[in-house]
């Protein structure tokens, strides 16, 4: 099943149960869809692209929402996150992806800080699964001023 059908049958099934909150999330995913391609035939690949650029402006959103003392808004994009999560491939681990920006650093022959973009672009090309922020700051700190 893929990504597009999974998210028409939770539609339906939000409905069914009530559940707003999810609804709201699961149209919103369809949206994004749509509005890119409207016969809604992406492939899965794509598909998770835009969920998660989706994802890192909701939590720039979560942020900006803590910061301002907005409780309610925050909770609220909380379990937009967790529902989003669940169309989202699993992130790997520190620890896999401490070998893959090893792996980048030696592939890209990168030795200062400055070659960072370099490495950044091939940690990509190894796994697109890596936590972006994370691979920047192992990289960082492995790399010479």
């Amino acid at each position: 099943m893929s990504i597009i059908e999974k998210i028409n049958e939770g539609i339906k099934e939000a409905m069914r149960s009530r559940d707003q909150v999810r609804l709201e999330t699961l149209r919103m995913l369809k949206s994004k869809i749509l509005a890119v391609d409207a016969r809604a035939s992406l492939p899965d690949v794509e598909v998770i692209k835009l969920f998660k650029t989706y994802f890192g402006n909701l939590q720039e959103a979560l942020e900006q929402a803590q910061n301002a003392n907005r409780s309610e808004i925050a909770e609220k994009l909380k379990q937009e996150l967790l529902i989003i999560q669940e169309f989202l491939p699993q992130a790997l681990s520190a620890e896999e992806t401490k070998k893959i920006v090893i792996q980048a650093l030696a592939e890209s022959g990168a030795k200062t800080k400055k070659d960072l973009g370099l490495v950044m672009k091939t940690i990509r090309k190894l796994n697109s699964a890596v936590d972006g922020k994370l691979a920047k700051e192992l990289a960082e700190g492995l790399l010479a001023d």
